[in-house]
């Protein structure tokens, strides 16, 4: 099991605070003991704010390395791309001089440019200091999802990333090509922030909490590794 700490907001403005409070300080002690910092960023609406005040503080920059939890399989300026929400939330004002590491490269396929990615990870400092994570209302969480072709490996790889091909459906839309951390690199991190909102993922964590098949909600497989330190960060 892994050490959890439940966080419960009564409200986003909240959590959001504490949040930018936390990621602020990983920063500067990454910086200070290791003289580079390393945030792995996921998209979705919970972290933006968090982003967004974190990007005017006047942090060194040019040494912390921003790099993607995952990516669907499209060019950056696709408007499903995590990586133009990243450009447009954290890496503006002071933060637009920080590291930026993709995972969508050049490659036809995500599988085909796995290799190419994998060595773009291996070069960031380890631990990461901090890896920010959601879920979805399927149990999934970066692009880890239920069934996915590509999930086995992404579980049990000794590698950072992996492709997946995930199962079309209401969660995932129409992209179901990705690029992902693996568990084995989300292990890696000092601290893995999971963020839920509302009622409904807030029921859809205790299921994966209380146990089950990690393949149906692969969340659990992080939920339940030995050496993550996971902090839940929850809001109405």
């Amino acid at each position: 099991m892994a050490t959890l700490v439940e966080k419960f907001f009564d409200n986003k403005q909240a959590l959001t605070a504490e949040l930018s409070a936390t990621l602020e300080q990983s920063l500067r002690a990454g910086i200070a003991s290791d003289g580079r910092a390393v945030l792995m960023v996921s998209g979705g609406s919970s972290p933006a704010p968090a982003y967004k005040h974190l990007s005017t503080l006047d942090l060194d920059w040019q040494h912390v390395d921003v790099a993607m939890v995952d990516e669907r399989w499209v060019d950056s300026s696709h408007e499903k791309s995590n990586e133009a929400f990243i450009n447009s939330t954290l890496l503006q004002n002071y933060g637009a001089a920080a590291n930026f590491v993709t995972m969508k490269n050049s490659a036809t396929t995500a599988a085909q440019g796995s290799a190419a990615c994998e060595t773009a990870y291996n070069a960031l400092k380890r631990p990461f200091d901090v890896t920010i994570l959601g879920m979805g209302p399927d149990g999934h969480t970066a692009s880890l999802f239920p069934h996915a072709q590509g999930l086995e490996q992404g579980l049990t790889s000794d590698k950072l990333v992996c492709a997946i091909n995930a199962i079309e459906s209401d969660v995932t839309g129409s992209i179901t090509e990705r690029m992902t951390l693996t568990l084995n690199a989300i292990a890696q991190s000092k601290v893995v922030k999971l963020l839920i909102s509302g009622e409904e993922k807030l029921a859809v964590y205790k299921q994966a909490k209380a146990g089950g098949d990690v393949n149906d909600m692969p969340l659990r497989a992080v939920l339940n590794h030995p050496t993550i330190n996971i902090e839940v960060y929850w809001a109405p």
